[in-house]
C-alpha cells in the first residue's frame, strides 16, 4: 500500500481532521513510498525504533509521535537520534493523537470502557466519557479490577471509601484536569490516566472516588484497536503492536 494512500484511510476513518490538536495527525516523517510491515505503539521512542528496524518495518505507527507545540525548536540529543534512526532506515512515521482518544470505536476511552465493563452513557465533552457499571461497586474492588486489567497498581484516592460506585467518568492519559466537570455532575468516580498535587484534595473534599491508572497504561487500548482493525481490513498490511512499558 502506498504510504500517501495509508495516511487518507487512517485520517478518514478517525475523523482526523474535526480535531484541533497541539501536533500534527497523520504522516510525520516519510519514508519508503511502499508500506507492508508496520509496528504500533504508544509512543516513538528509541526503544520502539530499534524494535521496528528488527522487524523490518516500513512503517510506524504511534499514539505519540513528534513535533509538538510545547517542544524545543531544534534537533538534539535523543532527537537527533530518533530522527537519524527513521530516516537512514526509509521508515514511515505516523501519529494520530487526539483522535484516537475520541474516536467512538477505536479510541483509549472507548477500550477503557469495553475492558472496566462499563455502561457508556455518553460523553461530558469529547475526551471525557461517563457510564454506569452494571451493580454497585466498591472502590475497594474496583481498585483490583483497575490493577488487572492495566497491569499497574493505581493511586486510588477517595472521601468516603465505603460510598458505593454506580457512575463512572473516565478520560485517557493526562485527564485530571477535568475532576471539576466529574464533580459538577455529580459522578462517584472518575478514572483518569495522571494525578497532580491538588487532584487529592479536590477528590477528597467533594467525596468522590477517583484513580490514577497511569498514562501509557490508560493510552495503549486505541493503538490496539487501530492495528486491529487494519489487520482486519486490508489484508495487505502485516501490522503487530509492541508495548515498551512505561510505569507513569
Amino acid at each position: 500500500m502506498k504510504n500517501t494512500i495509508l495516511e487518507k484511510i487512517i485520517n478518514k476513518k478517525l475523523n482526523s481532521f474535526k480535531f484541533n490538536d497541539c501536533v500534527y495527525n497523520g504522516l510525520q516523517i516519510e519514508g519508503c513510498s511502499e508500506v507492508n510491515n508496520i509496528i504500533t505503539g504508544v509512543t516513538a521512542s528509541q526503544l520502539l525504533l530499534n524494535k521496528a528496524i528488527k522487524y523490518k518495518a516500513d512503517a510506524i505507527i504511534v499514539h505519540h509521535g513528534y513535533f509538538w507545540d510545547n517542544e524545543p525548536k531544534y534537533i538534539k540529543g535523543f532527537y537527533k537520534n530518533r530522527l537519524k534512526t527513521i530516516l537512514s532506515n526509509n521508515i514511515n512515521l505516523y501519529s494520530w493523537h487526539l483522535p484516537l482518544d475520541a474516536h467512538s470505536t477505536i479510541s483509549n476511552n472507548f477500550y477503557i470502557g469495553k475492558i472496566l465493563k462499563i455502561n457508556i452513557k455518553g460523553m461530558l465533552n469529547p475526551y471525557l466519557w461517563w457510564g454506569k457499571f452494571k451493580n454497585y461497586i466498591y472502590g475497594k474492588k474496583l481498585y483490583k479490577i483497575i490493577y488487572s486489567v492495566f497491569n499497574r497498581k493505581p493511586i486510588y484516592i477517595f472521601g468516603d471509601k465505603k460510598k458505593k460506585i454506580s457512575s463512572v467518568a473516565w478520560c485517557s492519559g493526562k485527564g485530571q484536569k477535568f475532576i471539576h466537570q466529574v464533580i459538577k455532575h455529580k459522578i462517584d468516580c472518575f478514572i483518569t490516566g495522571e494525578i497532580s498535587e491538588e487532584t487529592t484534595h479536590y477528590a477528597r473534599e467533594s467525596n468522590i472516588h477517583f484513580f490514577s491508572a497511569g498514562h501509557h497504561a490508560t493510552e495503549i487500548g486505541g493503538i490496539k484497536l487501530l492495528s486491529k482493525w487494519l489487520n482486519s481490513n486490508y489484508l495487505d498490511l502485516n501490522v503487530k503492536f509492541i508495548n515498551i512499558n512505561n510505569p507513569v
